[in-house]
Parts: C-alpha cells; structure tokens; sequence
C-alpha cells in the first residue's frame, strides 16, 4: 500500500480552513513530517500546523481557503505517503501491515485474521474466525512475535485465552 491513514478530520476550526485532526499515529507531530496530506485521493499540501492536545491537532491545506470549505471535510480519513512516513523503532509496526495477518499459536494452530486495531491504552486486536470475533491486549507476553514475511501474528496461547474476550 502506498498510503497510511494518519487521521480523521474532527471539525473545522475558525474562519480560515483549519480543520481538527485526530491522529492515527504515536505523536501528532508525525503528520507534519508528510508535508502533503491526501484527503478522498486529493493532495493537500500542509501549510500551517500546530498540536491541538493528546492525539489531535490543526492543520491548514492549501485549497483550503475558508470555513466552508474546511467543513466539507469533516469525517474524512487523512492520508500520507508511506515514504513520507517516519522510521519506526524495533518492534513497531504500521496498522496497515498488522491487518491481515494470520493469528496463530506457537503450535501453528490458527486461531483467526486480523481484522481491526483499536489504539487504546493498548492496542486491542480484533481477529475473525467463521465470522466469530475476538478482541484481545497486544500485549508484550501474549504477542510472541510479528511475521511480516510470511504474514503471521505468533502468540502465546494460554496468555491469549486469559485476556481474550469474544
């Protein structure tokens, strides 16, 4: 995929075209490090930026110019350019790479795919299996290992079934 999704448009702010941005990545300030932003597969190149408390912040766009304008945005999903994308630390992984993956035990015993991340305290992982679902801590203890080669998502299964909720 050549896009992440970085963040939802919440609002607009003022008279200007600024919108409120939640942030879809660790640090609000990652989504200046895009430069240019892709809204409904338009480019908008940043223009002003400022962080706007925990997981938010105010972006002003070119093509952008007013309130109206800014307001036809609200509900929409930020994107940015995977090249444009800050490194990642050891461990760390993109959304968009987790989803997908096969849950599996140690064993091989497939338990589901991954089908949702929800970015909470920790992130909580929804895998389905015959249309059952399953949401579960990603956790250090239950999560072993992430297998992006070969698109597998290890844990450990007595760990998993004691913090797993279906």
């Amino acid at each position: 995929m050549d896009r992440l999704i970085i963040g939802e448009v919440l609002k607009p702010q003022g008279i200007r075209g600024e919108i409120k941005v939640k942030t879809y990545t660790d640090f609000p300030e990652d989504v200046k490090a895009f430069g240019s932003v892709y809204i409904d597969g338009t480019a908008y190149k940043i223009l002003s930026f400022r962080v706007g408390g925990e997981n938010c912040c105010f972006l002003g766009l070119r093509g952008v110019p007013d309130r109206n304008a800014a307001e036809l945005l609200r509900g929409k999903k930020l994107e940015g350019n995977r090249a444009d994308a800050p490194e990642l630390e050891e461990g760390q992984y993109y959304i968009v790479d987790i989803v997908g993956l096969s849950c599996e035990t140690e064993e091989g015993e497939v338990l589901g795919t991954v089908v949702e991340i929800a970015n909470l305290s920790s992130d909580v992982y929804t895998i389905e299996k015959a249309g059952k679902r399953i949401l579960f801590p990603a956790v250090k203890g239950v999560v072993l290992k992430v297998d992006l080669e070969n698109k597998k998502l290890v844990v450990d299964k007595k760990r998993f079934f004691e913090v797993c909720v279906d």
